[in-house]
């Protein structure tokens, strides 16, 4: 409640009638927060229109195209249905900056009560009739208008999460036989064992049935990892690599070359560079992402995750108008999946996670030695990228290179130094 009295304060300009969209994924904790935000938004004076279960890049959309002046998505994203979480979006439909962020967390503390609307300025909220179908045209409309996926057996895996009614109607107008699993959220089941993070079942149906492809959404639908016919997974570095090279022989691709993060594969930037583009990288993150592409004029960007972000559609991360990108490349080419998705060889990569209870082992002597002389032994032909996560109390070690018994042999030792330093602490 009080996150939506301070970020409904942070948005007031001008004196109209202030507005708020709000969405939610699947999760039962969905209901309790989103009934506190009404209460937080309203209390500042905003009107709240409630969208229900949707996916997070329709908040993003329906902040511009209803003239919002924020948007509020309710979710832990791929997380389990125990989590929860809330999404801010400014008028712009971009997620907010960190700066914007730590002032609306700085008003949690202060006597925000002091500010809030007076009993005739109380805002109002109600529920929005057609938004799903909103969003479905949207999506539609970024491919041509001549294009149709028919001919294309599709299996889509909603993941029990928000866009488990968006995504197989929009595949389904579009002409293909969709096969939809995982659309039957109870609350408990999102990202549940499905999804793109556990895209063994999509893998498991697209087989079973002889789907041309497999497109796994995670529970807010703002990522997407796409399976082959032969039921290989396609991860989110292959995916911006098809559209890339697909966007610069078209004359599309803006800004020379493509940004993802640290932890997109080195033959990512390899096989971008063989076409004379270059790979950006930034921070973990799909907004770090957004805000360097913004800044530097790149329309293609993401993370090796599914977070794929195509800036002449929308703000953020979209798993199915992603997914649609890539089925027009098999559409306009008329090759199986398997033979499109595959542009380069990703070179040995390894990633491991310690849970930490506590402490900052990063800053550990014996750790910082440890990670200096695994970038010493990895040299100029490999990467190390050692971070703790932002969602779960953990702490991410990956490298990579093209000798895998040595990158095997770096992220393993880094491990086990922070294991016995968590062990000590």
């Amino acid at each position: 409640m009080r996150v939506g009295m301070a970020a409904g304060l942070s948005f007031q300009r001008g004196n109209h009638r202030h507005r708020v969209v709000l969405g939610k994924d699947t999760r039962l904790s969905g209901y309790m927060i989103e009934n506190a935000m009404v209460s937080g938004l309203c209390a500042a004076g905003m009107d709240v229109f409630l969208l229900g279960p949707i996916p997070t890049p329709a908040v993003a959309m329906l902040v511009r195209s209803l003239r919002a002046d924020i948007g509020v998505m309710i979710s832990a994203s791929h997380n389990p249905y125990y989590d929860n979480g809330i999404k801010l979006f400014g008028p712009d439909g971009y997620k907010l900056s960190d700066e914007i962020e730590e002032r609306i967390e700085g008003m949690l503390d202060k006597d925000i009560e002091l500010a809030l609307a007076d009993s005739d300025g109380l805002g109002r909220a109600k529920r929005v009739d057609g938004v799903h179908d909103r969003y479905i045209e949207f999506a539609k409309r970024t491919l041509p208008r001549s294009m149709s996926l028919s001919g294309l057996r599709i299996v889509v895996d909603c993941a029990n999460g928000a866009a488990y009614k968006v995504a197989p109607e929009a595949l389904w107008e579009l002409g293909a036989e969709v096969v939809a699993i995982n659309v039957e959220p109870n609350g408990f089941n999102i990202n549940k064992e499905c999804g793109s993070t556990h895209p063994a079942g999509l893998q498991k149906k697209v087989h079973e049935v002889r789907a041309d492809i497999g497109i796994a959404l995670d529970g807010d639908a703002d990522r997407v990892v796409i399976v082959d016919e032969n039921g290989a997974i396609v991860d989110g570095d292959q995916i911006m690599a098809l559209i890339a090279e697909s966007w610069h022989q078209s004359g599309r691709l803006a800004g020379g070359g493509v940004v993802s993060t640290v932890m997109s594969n080195l033959g990512l930037e390899r096989f971008l560079g063989d076409m004379n583009l270059q790979l950006h990288r930034t921070k973990v993150g799909d907004r770090y992402v957004v805000e360097h592409m913004r800044a530097h004029g790149l329309n293609v960007g993401g993370e090796q995750s599914g977070h794929i972000v195509l800036s002449d559609f929308s703000t953020t991360g979209d798993g199915l108008v992603s997914a649609l990108q890539v089925l027009a490349c098999i559409k306009r080419q008329n090759r199986p999946v398997s033979e499109l998705s595959k542009k380069f060889a990703p070179v040995p990569q390894l990633l491991k996670n310690v849970h930490i209870s506590g402490g900052k082992p990063l800053e550990e002597a014996l750790v910082k030695a440890a990670i200096e002389d695994g970038r010493h032994r990895l040299g100029q032909a490999g990467r190390l990228v050692i971070r703790p996560s932002g969602t779960e109390p953990l702490i991410r070690v990956m490298a990579e290179g093209d000798d895998q018994q040595l990158v095997e042999a770096v992220v393993n030792d880094i491990v086990e130094v922070i294991s016995e330093t968590r062990s000590a602490a």
